[in-house]
């Protein structure tokens, strides 16, 4: 089972689908996954079919038609025999899905109006597309971009606002063009947002680019947008990540280190890098979770963060003008407040979140490639 809440929008403007507190969801089968865009929410069964629910007049929901869903999820239209693995589950394109196969391949469905889907054009496909990716071992997206990391090479398609590409320029491209400056080393997990895009390495560095107007780098500088990875100087290894935004002058990043503290660093005005004010960070400030509590999931979207503890349960801070902390009320929170429990997995983007339920199982062990969680991961000393 799953719960979401929060907003969707897409396509028509307006917001769809409000839900002010969780609203549980019962899919037929075993959840193992859950994956988010700005428009639509996907539940991966542990049979390797996949699920959507939200809007779908740009075919985001990937069963062949051009209608919405808000109360029925409706089966995403693989061809026979291809069964989904994983998912991206920090964000998808703008009204897009993403998935990935047990062959290593990346599928595609929805608006794809910047070319983020890799395959030379800008249309839209009501059911999934091959993307011309093998060996894919991680990918996000959001807006009008995607990056996909394959056989050990990160490339990048779509719009290129403010140099999310990484690409070095600031063209869009419908066709794969390589993320400069991260050639022989290993990532673990992408991440992206409006208009930046992240990658964590295996060493646990964190390189980010992008959008920079509130500091949404980590480099200490505002203003200055980067074309190009720039890594970010935290005190320890890094183990998770998560990277939100939306609009312009939003977008944030969280994450986790190896000694289990929380850093946090970008646009700040409703307080979703949990440091309980409102001031915005161009360097990694340290933000806390409640006493006794160990964070080890982050999840992050316009402006509302969350996070689920050890013991399964869902904290959520920051702006709810519709419904995104969870908590029933409209308002925004510095603090963090407990929205659910037994949370196995969340997705967040934009206005919208969904948690899956259940016994503590996620996709990685269906799938050797997808990253496992952070404290399963050995990381070495950073030089």
């Amino acid at each position: 089972m799953i719960k979401h809440w929060g907003s969707f929008f897409g396509g028509a403007p307006g917001n769809r689908g409000t839900r002010l507190s969780p609203v549980p969801l019962t899919l037929p089968g075993k959840v193992i996954a859950v994956g988010s865009s700005n428009s639509t929410q996907y539940a991966l069964l542990a049979n390797g079919r996949l699920y959507a629910w939200g809007l779908g007049t740009r075919g985001q929901l990937g069963d062949g038609q051009l209608q919405n869903s808000f109360r029925t999820p409706v089966r995403v239209r693989f061809p026979a025999g291809v069964r989904i693995a994983w998912l991206p589950d920090d964000a998808m394109p703008y009204d897009s899905g993403l998935a990935v196969d047990t062959h290593d391949r990346v599928w595609a469905w929805g608006q794809n109006s910047g070319g983020e889907f890799c395959l030379g054009n800008t249309k839209s496909y009501a059911t999934p597309v091959r993307v011309p990716f093998r060996h894919v071992t991680a990918l996000a997206g959001a807006s009008n971009h995607a990056i996909y990391d394959a056989a050990g090479t990160v490339w990048a398609c779509g719009q290129n606002v403010a140099g999310d590409l990484g690409t070095g320029h600031s063209a869009g491209t419908t066709r794969p063009e390589r993320v400069a400056g991260l050639d022989g080393s290993a990532v673990t997990r992408l991440v992206a947002s409006f208009a930046n895009s992240g990658a964590l390495l295996s060493d646990g560095e964190y390189f980010n680019w992008g959008y920079n107007a509130d500091g949404q780098l980590g480099n200490g500088h505002r203003g200055h947008a980067s074309g190009v990875p720039v890594r970010v100087r935290l005190p320890h290894p890094v183990t998770y990540v998560a990277q939100g935004g939306s609009l312009w002058h939003n977008g944030q990043t969280l994450v986790i280190l190896t000694d289990g503290s929380l850093w946090s660093w970008g646009d700040n005005q409703a307080g979703a890098l949990g440091t309980g004010t409102r001031q915005s960070q161009a360097r990694p400030v340290q933000f806390r979770s409640p006493p006794g509590v160990r964070y080890v999931r982050l999840a992050t979207g316009s402006e509302t963060s969350y996070a689920i503890s050890s013991g399964g349960r869902v904290y959520a801070w920051g702006v709810s003008g519709v419904g995104q902390v969870g908590n029933g009320h409209p308002r925004t929170m510095l603090d963090p407040v407990v929205i659910a429990r037994r949370a196995t997995s969340i997705s967040s983007t934009a206005n919208n979140v969904v948690i899956s339920l259940g016994a503590r199982r996620t996709a990685s062990h269906t799938h050797k490639h997808h990253h496992p969680p952070a404290h399963h991961r050995k990381r070495k000393a950073r030089q």
